[in-house]
């Protein structure tokens, strides 16, 4: 079984910086896609940014130009930097990987627990 761990959310004031990290562990051997996803209050789980394993990077358009996503695969890992944090960031973070191949089989679409990162003064 596939787990997910996410760290580094937290209370930061506007214009402030958290890097959020995801590892994924469970007998994997490759994992095709990793991203972060947010939910605010009130509103629909959204798109932050995902990374393919060959380095294709795709960011929502507002937060191209503050956040950048990383990945290191040996690790199963992926990193997302947040800079220059704005109210509008508050949300719940969610790690996301996708077409996880194991020894068992592939696993599509997973979704971490979910880490609160809020950005007020």
């Amino acid at each position: 079984q596939v787990q997910l761990v996410e760290s580094g959310g937290g209370l930061v004031q506007p214009g402030g910086s958290l890097r959020l990290s995801c590892t994924a562990s469970g007998n994997i051997v490759s994992i095709a896609t990793m991203g972060w996803y947010r939910q605010a209050p009130g509103k629909q789980r959204e798109l932050v940014a995902t990374v393919s394993s060959i380095g294709s990077i795709i960011y929502a358009d507002a937060v191209m130009g503050r956040f950048a996503i990383s990945r290191d695969s040996a690790k199963k890992t992926v990193f997302l930097q947040m800079n220059n944090l704005r109210p509008e960031d508050t949300a719940v973070y969610y790690c996301n990987v996708d077409r996880v191949s194991r020894p068992a089989g592939v696993t599509v679409n997973l979704w971490g627990q979910g880490t609160q990162v809020t950005v007020s003064s």
